[in-house]
């Protein structure tokens, strides 16, 4: 049995990275701030991926490599598998888990005093508030999958789509 980190204290240290990438190294650059959040996730996904698959024989096609991450790396990262993969069979695969756990605790207080949306602004200007800070915390896990997929030999790019919290959906396109 390798050594673990407390769930707890991984959550508390992608908090405090995405917080100060966001409000004190880039504050008024977030797509700069993004990349490098999605950069320090890539290199954590390609030395898991290192690790995880060491003594694996090397994946025959893409979908192998999916399945790998969905079901082994996923779990390793997450005590559980994606709950959902979908494909279109051209390189462009859908991974949904139903409770991303990185996302069931993100909220976004909407009181006056806390954000610059007014008492009666409308519902979904505070919820695009909150799905701005939700995206910011996704950059990191969609540069682990985008690691882990670089190092099995399939350089893919990685996007994250949020309709419903905690669900998150993760969409890998391969690289041609």
């Amino acid at each position: 049995m390798g050594k673990e980190v407390a769930q707890s204290c991984l959550d508390s240290l992608l908090i405090e990275m995405v917080s100060s990438y966001c409000d004190r190294f880039y504050a008024n650059k977030p797509e700069l701030a993004a990349r490098r959040i999605e950069t320090i996730g890539y290199q954590v996904g390609h030395q898991l991926s290192e690790r995880y698959t060491m003594e694996r024989p090397r994946f025959s096609d893409h979908l192998e490599a999916i399945k790998f991450i969905c079901k082994d790396f996923w779990s390793e990262i997450f005590k559980k598998q994606i709950d959902n993969l979908k494909t279109n069979h051209r390189g462009t695969f859908v991974l949904q888990d139903n409770r991303f756990r990185w996302l069931e605790h993100i909220s976004i207080d909407s009181s006056p005093d806390s954000s610059n949306v007014s008492q009666d602004a409308p519902e979904n200007l505070v919820e695009n508030k909150a799905a701005q800070a939700a995206s910011m915390h996704l950059y990191f896990p969609c540069g682990i999958i985008r690691g882990a997929l670089t190092n099995l030999g399939l350089p893919c790019a990685v996007s994250a789509d949020i309709s419903h919290l905690p669900v998150c959906s993760f969409v890998v396109r391969m690289k041609v």
